[in-house]
């Protein structure tokens, strides 16, 4: 079975529309990480996103009498603009389901390359159920996000580049896991060639669908939740792809909001690259789990760039909170003249940063005669924070727990 794959990989027609994209060094963070640290760069496809890849490579298959009546898909948007591009570059139709949580930068580059754009559900599923329907109603055909075997193996076609693009020792991959058609097509490719390779896959520790399958040995659907990996937000993974991740994938880590907050700022402040949630997880894993790679060669899988830019700032302000660059809490003070400049003071004298500052003298459970004050603060890390609290903890100062 998996040698029909690698064959379908080899046979991928995906450069129709798809670049071969670059392996990039990454010299900054290699040397944080005191690893060799390569990036796959797939957020410079011209979607932004590996997304087109299997997206092409599915309706590129299609009969000419099915292609005509259309066809239609459920994403959170890459997977979305991949068949939207895909469809005009064959000029058939396309309709493509989003959540109505779907950034609003997704929504609109699927619309601009001519697709019929319906917004139904807060999540993946609820789009793909409804995408069932239109489907049967139309006769359009499915373009599966990622259980599909045409589909897997466009993305796979990211494992043979990579493999021709380092030649030298490599020791692991990180892939993101929504789906998993992306690692199942990928780890199928570096198997077969490479069998020493590790196959490491990263997902949101909210929507872990690949870990607990993978656990249990059959698919389980996780209940719905929020993350800024929305790329990866899948509650259920593919039969095809689960069967495919247990041979060809090592081992599957999760990664929190704020390490994969934090790992994007590290790429847009180090490497001055902008990716997305799900695209900045490999990051974030290798930062924050011991996986036994000290001094490695490793190739991190940048799977997409389509953030959503209101969405940068609160990343980035996550990012420096969990770097300890930055820190919130609010501070309980007598209120009365000149008891906020004798706050500031100390501040001052442990040489820490106000950047912003929220006097509330009418909060909810005051006390008679206080007040709340809500500090964000830059530092210089940990200690410094530790050294603050202390001070106004020492002077009489009521502290609450920080909030982000």
């Amino acid at each position: 079975m998996d040698e029909s794959y690698v064959e379908k990989i080899l046979k991928a027609r995906v450069y129709d529309v798809a670049i071969e994209s670059p392996l990039e060094a990454a010299p900054r963070l290699s040397r944080r990480l005191a690893n060799d640290v390569w990036f796959k760069r797939e957020d410079l496809q011209p979607v932004f996103s590996f997304k087109l890849r299997g997206a092409y490579n599915k309706i590129a298959s299609l009969g000419d009498e099915v292609a005509r009546r259309g066809v239609i898909c459920a994403s959170a948007g890459n997977h979305a603009q991949g068949v939207a591009l895909a469809a005009r570059r064959r000029s058939i139709p396309a309709v493509i389901v989003m959540p109505r949580t779907t950034p609003e930068i997704k929504v609109q580059a699927v619309r601009e390359f001519g697709a019929e754009v319906v917004l139904h559900g807060d999540d993946f599923d609820h789009a793909y159920e409804h995408a069932l329907g239109i489907m049967n109603e139309r006769g359009l055909t499915l373009i599966h996000p990622f259980d599909d075997p045409d589909v897997i193996a466009g993305q796979g076609t990211i494992g043979m580049e990579i493999l021709r693009q380092h030649s030298g020792k490599l020791d692991a991959i990180f892939v993101p896991i929504g789906g998993g058609g992306l690692i199942a097509g990928v780890g199928l490719a570096i198997k077969a060639a490479r069998p020493d390779v590790r196959v490491i896959g990263v997902q949101a520790e909210a929507l872990p669908a690949m870990r607990r399958a993978l656990e249990a040995r059959s698919r389980v659907t996780l209940p719905s939740a929020p993350t800024i990996a929305d790329g990866i937000a899948v509650r259920q993974v593919g039969e095809l792809t689960l069967a495919l991740a247990s041979r060809c994938v090592d081992e599957v880590v999760t990664v929190t909001e704020e390490e994969t907050a934090n790992a994007i700022l590290l790429l847009l402040e180090i490497e001055k690259t902008v990716v997305e949630g799900a695209g900045a997880t490999p990051l974030a894993a290798i930062l924050n789990r011991r996986l036994g790679l000290a001094r490695r060669n490793v190739v991190l899988v940048l799977t997409g760039g389509n953030i959503d830019v209101t969405m940068i700032s609160r990343i980035i302000v996550r990012g420096l909170v969990k770097d300890g660059r930055l820190v919130r809490f609010g501070v309980i003070l007598r209120d009365q003249p000149g008891a906020l400049a004798r706050l500031t003071a100390l501040i001052a004298e442990c040489r820490a940063n106000i950047v912003h500052i929220e006097h509330d003298r009418a909060f909810s459970h005051a006390a008679i005669g206080e007040s709340r004050v809500e500090l964000t603060l830059e530092t210089a890390g940990a200690e410094q924070i530790a050294a603050v609290k202390q001070r106004l903890t020492e002077a009489g100062y009521g502290l609450e727990e920080p909030y982000s």
